[in-house]
């Protein structure tokens, strides 16, 4: 899923992020590592329908950057300092912080205690953190930073391995050594929501209009959703919106020209924030009800906290992910939710991305035994190839890079999300015709017959072996 955010991601997916009124480090103050242990927890332990890939062991040996006979040092991290949206992604790193105390409980990997140090790469500050992590750590984990770009020559040049929460850009999204639990390459997308959607409003999606931002990334998902988009008909008229991403004195003149271009259907590609909670109020000011279809993202209890007054009433949110409200029926959601408050962490569908990345690194971790290597770690990671995180999302293949060919949509009725379709609580609607394949022009980078971003692949980049 690209959030943009980052699922998400949300691209991610874009994707895809979750924005929130938490904006400490999960750390304290500063950088300073996370680490917790204890007792080993008995063998049957669980997440959902995955055996724990954590537990005792005798692994030793230096056998990388940040493993050690005792500990794996890791990076991860959101935007949660964002002055312009304090606590973006912030469930993203609370998530990660609580997986590592999850994991180091039960013995660690292997019985290597994992040390997280925590980035915050404030929108703006992604090369200086990236910078930073590849001086120390062994790998980057479950981190979510919108503008992935910008750090993204410094991490290949430095062959920082990544199994990140979500990827934007197209440089990341299909760089080297990268893998996600919910992929969200660039050369095909998701189509699922756009085609449930339709389904439910086959008129309405003939007058469809896109309200954006100056954000370099949220442009390219944007052209990504519009190709997507018409393969189901949709029909998008000639009156797309963009605000400034750092904020507007007034956003009713954006809301009056979508009204008067007679726009039924409103698409918004970024997180729940200001740039959404001001243009649905000013909709409202000038009378302007139209539906909204938005990313994962916008999955947070924030959002529905806001919607107190109905304003937002008319929200659709597309996911991959088993909503939070059905937790009781689906064990790898309930401990999601279980795990993270008991770390005071606060959750969201983000976070649950940034769950099953951790899931997915461990998973990979543990297979690598004491030798535990860059190289084994992409190598392990590039076997997997059915994925669902125990079972909070719809199966994805993280080591071929290709997305869900399953969704829902949630719709907000006031503070809480319900799904709408299908109507069947907890199921999902798939088809292999959900995967849109872009056209090669369309596609922002270029790639090599193994689907790799060529923009900063170098000889030295490390490549799955057999």
């Amino acid at each position: 899923m690209r959030c943009l955010g980052v699922l998400v991601v949300s691209a991610v997916l874009a994707a895809a992020c979750a924005s929130g009124n938490r904006g400490a480090n999960p750390e304290g103050s500063g950088g300073v590592s996370a680490a917790a242990s204890g007792s080993a927890a008995p063998a049957s332990q669980t997440f959902g329908d995955l055996p724990s890939p954590c537990g005792p062991g005798a692994a030793k040996g230096a056998t990388d950057q940040g493993v050690t006979d005792t500990a794996i040092n890791i990076a991860y991290g959101d935007d949660r300092g964002f002055t312009g949206s304090p606590g973006l992604s912030h469930e993203v790193g609370d998530a990660v912080k609580a997986m590592i105390g999850w994991c180091n409980e039960q013995g660690g990997i292997n019985g290597r205690e994992i040390v997280g140090k925590f980035y915050d790469a404030k929108i703006t500050e992604t090369n200086n953190v990236m910078t930073e992590a590849c001086a120390s750590a062994f790998m980057l984990v479950g981190q979510g930073w919108a503008l992935d770009s910008t750090g993204e020559q410094t991490r290949v040049n430095c062959n920082l391995v990544s199994v990140e929460t979500y990827s934007v850009s197209p440089e990341f999204a299909n760089g080297p050594m990268q893998f996600e639990a919910v992929p969200n390459p660039a050369d095909e997308t998701v189509g699922a929501f756009f085609s449930q959607f339709a389904k439910l409003y086959p008129d309405k999606v003939r007058k469809a209009a896109q309200y954006t931002t100056t954000l370099a990334t949220e442009n390219y998902s944007n052209r990504r959703g519009v190709v997507t988009a018409q393969q189901f008909g949709w029909n998008w008229l000639p009156c797309t919106q963009t605000v400034n991403y750092f904020g507007e004195p007034d956003y009713k003149p954006f809301m009056q020209k979508l009204k008067d271009c007679g726009a039924e259907v409103v698409w918004f590609n970024l997180s729940a924030g200001p740039q959404l909670y001001n243009a649905l109020q000013a909709a409202n000011q000038v009378g302007f009800h139209p539906l909204w279809i938005t990313e994962t993202n916008n999955y947070v209890k924030g959002f529905a906290d806001f919607n107190s007054n109905g304003l937002a009433d008319n929200v659709f949110v597309r996911t991959a992910y088993i909503p939070m409200e059905q937790a009781d029926q689906f064990p790898a959601v309930k401990k999601y939710i279980d795990v993270v408050r008991a770390d005071g962490g606060d959750v969201s569908q983000l976070g649950m991305q940034a769950t099953s990345s951790f899931l997915l690194w461990a998973t990979a971790a543990k297979k690598c035994g004491s030798t535990l290597t860059r190289q084994c770690m992409v190598n392990e990671l590039s076997k997997i190839h059915d994925w669902t995180g125990g079972g909070m999302h719809a199966a994805t293949d993280p080591g071929g890079n290709h997305g869900p060919t399953c969704g829902m949509l949630l719709r907000l009725q006031g503070t809480k999300y319900v799904q709408v379709y299908p109507q069947k609580t907890g199921t999902f609607d798939c088809s292999p015709s959900y995967t849109v394949k872009l056209p090669a022009d369309f596609v922002t980078v270029k790639l090599n017959s193994d689907r790799i971003a060529l923009n900063y692949l170098t000889d030295k980049a490390i490549k799955p072996q057999s």
